[in-house]
C-alpha cells in the first residue's frame, strides 16, 4: 500500500512515500517561503522523481496539528482535494505523535512543540506510540507538574530543547532525543498504524486540530 504522507505544521514543509510503513522517498525544505509556494512543486518533484503516479497512492497521510496555523491550514486544505478526487481515506495525524516517533524502545515518550510565550503542546505515549492521556496545550510549568507522576521520561521536540533545563531540575531520570525535527516520513508511519487501526477519515471530515486559540484570536478576545 502506497502511503502519501505531508506534514506542513512546523517550520519544514515536508513529504513523503511510503510503502506501508517504510519509507520510499522524501522531500523537505526549510527556506523561509511559505508552505503555499512549496508543498504542491516538493509532492511533483517527489512522485516523479520516483516514477510514481498519484492516481497509485493508496492513503494520504496527513498532519493535523497543532503546530503553525497558517501551516496546518496549508496542509489539510491541501490534501482534501487531492483524497477526493481518488476517493481514497486520511489518516488525521497529531504532530505530537508523528514527533514520538522520533523515539524507539522507551516507556514513557514525551513530545514537546514550543508554542511560545513559556506554553507548550505535550503528547505522552508509550512505547507503541499510544496516547497515555489527553493532549495538553499549557504553560510549561503545568505540565511539568502533570509529568511528575511518570518516571525514565524521554523528551523529543523543539519545546523539549527549548526547556531541557527546567525538565532536568524539576523531573527525574530524564533522556532527550538528538532528533527534534518534525517530518512527513513519521506522519506516514503512524497513518499505517492508523490504517491498521481502522481509524480513518474522509476528505470532508479531515479538519486541524489547533488545541489552542491563534494569537489574533486571543487578543480579540
Amino acid at each position: 500500500m502506497k502511503i502519501l504522507a505531508i506534514d506542513t505544521s512546523s517550520s519544514i514543509c515536508s513529504v513523503a512515500i511510503l510503502e506501508d510503513d517504510k519509507l520510499i522517498d522524501k522531500n523537505e525544505l526549510n527556506d523561509g517561503k511559505t508552505h503555499s509556494e512549496n508543498l504542491m512543486p516538493l509532492l511533483d518533484e517527489l512522485l516523479k522523481r520516483n516514477s510514481i503516479d498519484i492516481k497509485n497512492v493508496n492513503l494520504i497521510a496527513c498532519c493535523v496539528g497543532p503546530g503553525s496555523f497558517t501551516g496546518i491550514r496549508i496542509g489539510v486544505a491541501s490534501i482534501k482535494p487531492i483524497a477526493e478526487v481518488l476517493n481514497i481515506k486520511v489518516a488525521s495525524i497529531m504532530s505530537l505523535e508523528a514527533l514520538a516517533r522520533n523515539v524507539e524502545g522507551k516507556e514513557t515518550i514525551v513530545s514537546l512543540i514550543d508554542a511560545r510565550n513559556n506554553q507548550v503542546y505535550c503528547g505522552i505515549f508509550d512505547k507503541e506510540y499510544n496516547k497515555k492521556e489527553e493532549y495538553l496545550a499549557d504553560d510549561i510549568n503545568e505540565v511539568i507538574a502533570v509529568l511528575k507522576k511518570y518516571e525514565n521520561i524521554t523528551f523529543v521536540g523543539n519545546g523539549a530543547v527549548l526547556h531541557k533545563e527546567l525538565l532536568i531540575q524539576n523531573l527525574k531520570n530524564v533522556e532527550f532525543s538528538e532528533n527534534n525535527n518534525q517530518s512527513a516520513e513519521n506522519v506516514g508511519k503512524m497513518g499505517y498504524k492508523k490504517y491498521i487501526e481502522n481509524d480513518l477519515k474522509t476528505a470532508d471530515t479531515v479538519v486541524p486540530v489547533y488545541l489552542r486559540k491563534s494569537q489574533a484570536e486571543r487578543l480579540k478576545k
